[in-house]
């Protein structure tokens, strides 16, 4: 069997063996042990071993240290990255998100360390056998999120953990535990000290998955949702339409921006950009949302829209995704999708090259003309253009004749 045909399970496994054929205990940890159990395909593989960074570098000579502080090594096997990591205890947490000593210890201190009770499992691999110090196989037999220890103090040390209770409990259809559903109530204002980008890492993986609308009924039931940014403040209104908006798109993973514009779609274009930039949301993914907020209405009035006005929503990347946003406008509310398939029959009929022509009158021709570079200069382009996305000029001649007609206005 050739290198490229081994999978992560068989890489993970091969370290794991490696070792322990050095004199040191090697085990799986964390996720990959829970969706084994659950009977879901694991995303990746972690190691977890009694040996220190130092011993694994000997061991695997390529081995390349990416978490010093954290005794985390990266060993590359099979086209894979096998994350290994020396069993540790934690000690304080004062900044909310990192520990301010890390010492190297047992795997019970290892597990006892982690979020929560479903990911502090560990799995022997090589003798098939379940290591469980935390009492995670009865929370996944019960199907229950739960901290590891006191909740208040599980979140202390990481405010970003109310937001994976949150993620994990709709992704595995779970339920949270009362104590820890209640300290997440009491702490959700914490999220705000978090950073923007890891909220959105986490929030990202909440709404695309099929389970978000539940995903979205949880962060409204903790509170979370009110603080994820200063910017996102809670509209009660919102939440019912909110929820069924995420409900009605595919049963799927889905594009990031369309499953966020269909959160914010009730909001202004200039609300939705503020929560956006307060997210700070990459300019591409900013502008894709944005945009389907704005061009909604549009979409809503495909009955009466112009050649040019489908034409130029086309033309648009994010087109797909508006097409969508208003099929699940419609199908949030109960109502008749025929708009929708009125618009998607329209669009269909117009041939790609006709979507997006190159114009027939451009900026250099209207200075050639003497036309002084200016707003004025953009509206003559447009209206050119709109007409000619219209069909009602079809060649340079009469876009040049149009040209000089409104120069005149």
């Amino acid at each position: 069997m050739t290198a490229q045909r081994h999978d992560a399970h068989e890489a993970a496994l091969r370290t794991i063996k490696k070792l322990r054929a050095a004199g040191h205990v090697a085990m799986l940890a964390g996720g990959c042990v829970r969706d084994r159990l659950l009977g879901l395909p694991p995303k990746d593989y972690d190691v977890v071993t009694d040996a220190t960074p130092a011993r694994i570098k000997k061991v695997f000579a390529s081995a390349r240290q990416i978490g010093a502080k954290f005794g985390v090594m990266l060993i590359r096997k099979f086209g894979h990255d096998i994350e290994v990591a020396t069993f540790r205890s934690d000690g304080s947490y004062t900044d909310g998100r990192h520990p301010d000593v890390v010492t190297f210890g047992t795997d019970v201190e290892d597990a006892r360390r982690r979020d929560f009770t479903i990911n502090g499992l560990f799995f022997d691999p090589v003798d098939e056998r379940v290591i469980d110090y935390v009492d995670g196989r009865a929370d996944l037999k019960a199907c229950v999120i739960r901290t590891i220890g006191e909740p208040d103090r599980r979140f202390a040390e990481d405010h970003l953990r109310m937001l994976r209770a949150v993620r994990f409990a709709a992704r595995l259809d779970f339920t949270i535990a009362p104590d820890t559903m209640q300290a997440i109530k009491r702490l959700a204002a914490h999220m705000e000290s978090i950073s923007a980008e890891r909220v959105w890492i986490e929030l990202e993986m909440i709404l695309t998955d099929p389970t978000r609308s539940r995903g979205w009924a949880l962060l409204v039931e903790t509170g979370l949702i009110g603080h994820m940014t200063p910017l996102w403040q809670r509209i009660s209104e919102e939440d019912s339409a909110v929820i069924a908006r995420l409900a009605a798109l595919p049963h799927r993973p889905v594009d990031a921006a369309l499953a966020l514009a269909a959160t914010l779609c009730g909001r202004t274009p200039e609300a939705a950009e503020r929560i956006c930039r307060a997210l700070r949301l990459s300019n591409r993914l900013s502008r894709s949302v944005v945009w389907m907020i704005r061009s909604l209405p549009l979409s809503r009035r495909q009955d009466s829209l112009e050649p040019a006005d489908l034409k130029l929503l086309m033309a648009q990347e994010s087109w797909p995704h508006l097409l969508e946003l208003f099929r699940v406008d419609l199908a949030a509310t109960g109502a008749d999708l025929e708009p929708h398939e009125r618009i998607r029959r329209r669009a269909a009929e117009i041939p790609t090259a006709d979507v997006s022509p190159l114009p027939f009158v451009t900026g250099d021709d209207l200075c050639d003309m003497g036309v002084t570079p200016s707003p004025r200069m953009g509206e003559i382009l447009g209206a050119i253009y709109r007409a000619q996305l219209n069909g009602r000029i079809t060649s340079r001649a009469k876009a040049l004749a149009m040209a000089r007609k409104l120069m005149d206005v």
